[in-house]
């Protein structure tokens, strides 16, 4: 359905990028193997939504997101919204998680998420207008145990967001990035888990993800949150940063509001 302005805007085109572990449903439902990365061209005319996959395997270089760009270039002229949802997760502790799995963390989460916007951007700012989605993650103002470098990679896309909206807003682009709570998706099914460690850590380690899956699982609707994302992308104004889930938001308020160290303690509690 559409919703926010879409009305006043037959015819807007959204690039999203989104891989099938984190969100199909804020990517139009595409059911793709975890090693691609779907571009999803949504046309809102009429009341009536049409979808459009491009699908290229994930490429460190960024070829497949400039070339899946340019193919929404040639057939609609402009690119109004953008949502980077790519994503998965890593879970293990610090200590035994190898360097080489963090650092593919970052490269999909974060740094996809970097390069579809500087293929956009140029765009966007001879337009003069344009609107950017960065899903980003409860877990980047309360990070959880166990999943450090999954939370990092989210912490990265919220301050990124914030300071790309000061650099972007003078050529009329928005920039939100969303903060999620638990979503019941593919994401849960296709993390990489390290159970290293476990012994040694006294068991907590396969307890604290154990947690986390079980929310995961029983979270928020894929549809809800799709839902939300295509209302955020579609206002006028979106919010520089939201929360997804009426309890994530309490959560978001109290990480604000609590010491640092009660918040680490709470959290430790629960997941550690």
């Amino acid at each position: 359905e559409c919703a926010g302005d879409a009305a006043e805007r037959p015819g807007m085109r959204t690039k999203c990028d989104g891989e099938a572990a984190e969100g199909p449903a804020a990517c139009g439902g595409a059911a793709v193997p975890p090693a691609f990365i779907t571009g999803v061209e949504f046309s809102c005319k009429d009341g009536e939504g049409k979808y459009h996959i491009l699908g290229y395997r994930f490429d460190p270089s960024g070829e497949p997101i400039r070339r899946a760009v340019q193919q929404v270039l040639d057939s609609e002229g402009r690119i109004d919204v953008v949502v980077n949802n790519a994503g998965f997760g890593i879970s293990g502790a610090v200590e035994f998680t190898q360097t080489e799995e963090a650092q593919r963390q970052f490269d999909v989460n974060f740094f996809g998420t970097v390069r579809v916007c500087r293929a956009v951007l140029p765009i966007m700012r001879k337009q003069g207008s344009g609107r950017i989605i960065n899903m980003s993650s409860v877990a980047a103002p309360i990070p959880i145990p166990f999943q450090a470098f999954y939370s990092a990679s989210k912490a990265a896309i919220l301050a990124y967001s914030l300071a790309l909206q000061s650099e972007v807003r003078p050529f009329g682009i928005r920039v939100c990035a969303i903060m999620p709570g638990d979503v019941a998706t593919g994401f849960t099914a296709a993390r990489a888990k390290e159970t290293a460690g476990d012994d040694e850590y006294g068991g907590r380690i396969s307890r604290g993800v154990a947690v986390m899956e079980h929310d995961e699982q029983t979270g928020i609707p894929a549809e809800k949150a799709g839902a939300f994302a295509a209302d955020k992308a579609l206002r006028k104004k979106p919010p520089v940063a939201c929360t997804l889930g009426g309890k994530y938001k309490l959560f978001n308020l109290l990480a604000r509001l609590l010491p640092t160290g009660v918040l680490v303690y709470l959290v430790g509690k629960i997941y550690g």
